[in-house]
């Protein structure tokens, strides 16, 4: 299962970044998933429980994934479509020379943080 260690690179990347906003709580975090990473949804979040319990920043914390279909543009026509993970057939001109351009990116989009009101 990948999505574990994923995760733990999430967590790390986003560990200092809050506490260095001032943050208490990290009570959101939103991923771009392309669907051609192959990250599986529900292993994802069982590594966010199994991650983020006991952990005070990101007690009651909420995960967000947002998938992105694949797309590639044709080669030799021009053409941009949507398609699965295994056919990347152009369907205009029957081309294999195809480059994807979406669905394969995994990043965090957002991340909302507790910062306490300073006085």
């Amino acid at each position: 299962m990948h999505e574990l260690s994923l995760m733990q690179g999430i967590l790390d990347s986003i560990a200092p970044v809050a506490r260095d906003a001032g943050a208490t709580r990290v009570t959101q975090v939103r991923l771009t998933v392309g669907e051609m990473t192959q990250v599986v949804d529900e292993a994802m979040r069982f590594a966010w429980e199994a991650l983020t319990t006991g952990e005070p920043l990101y007690e009651g914390g909420e995960l967000v994934l947002d998938f992105v279909k694949p797309k590639s543009r044709c080669l030799d026509c021009g053409a941009e479509f949507e398609h699965d993970r295994f056919h990347l057939l152009c369907p205009e001109c029957g081309s294999r020379l195809t480059m994807v351009t979406e669905g394969k990116e995994l990043h965090i989009a957002s991340i909302e943080v507790d910062v306490p009101d300073e006085e």
